[in-house]
């Protein structure tokens, strides 16, 4: 992927695009140390630059419609926001899923998404453990003397 590709990408994903549903992932999805690695190694097996539908980086997990180098331009189906090394070393954690216009014509959910990417760990977005929530900071109290 070139940079103008890259660029037109996060414009796209920046301007809302028309019928994408966004959903903040609370609490937060754990993808445990042995799924995890089975997960990443399936994503790299189907890259989309490579042939297969999935584009993995370490922010972002991207689905598309085909290959990359398809030779028609691949449709953005979805995205899933990731961190690795979280709340664990080697464990990763999905916190917001992105479903674009393009996928949810095409009948896409974020919970469709996300069992996509899951299922090579033999997970599902409901089987997931979740991140536990702790109790909000004490507000800041400037005081003055």
């Amino acid at each position: 992927m070139n940079i103008v590709d890259v660029l037109e990408l996060l414009v796209s994903e920046a301007a809302g695009d028309e019928g994408s549903v966004t959903e903040v992932i609370r609490p937060a999805a754990i993808i445990q140390e042995e799924a995890a690695r089975h997960i990443l190694q399936e994503l790299a097996l189907h890259d989309a630059r490579a042939g297969g539908t999935w584009l993995a980086e370490p922010t972002v997990w991207r689905r598309y419609d085909r290959s990359l180098d398809a030779d028609e331009p691949a449709n953005l189906i979805g995205s899933l926001q990731v961190a690795y090394g979280t709340p664990t070393r080697y464990d990763i954690t999905v916190y917001r899923v992105t479903v674009t216009g393009f996928g949810t014509q095409a009948g896409w959910t974020v919970a469709s998404l996300c069992n996509e990417a899951l299922q090579y760990g033999g997970l599902t977005l409901d089987d997931c453990p979740r991140a536990s929530l702790g109790a909000p900071p004490k507000p800041f109290r400037f005081t003055s003397r």
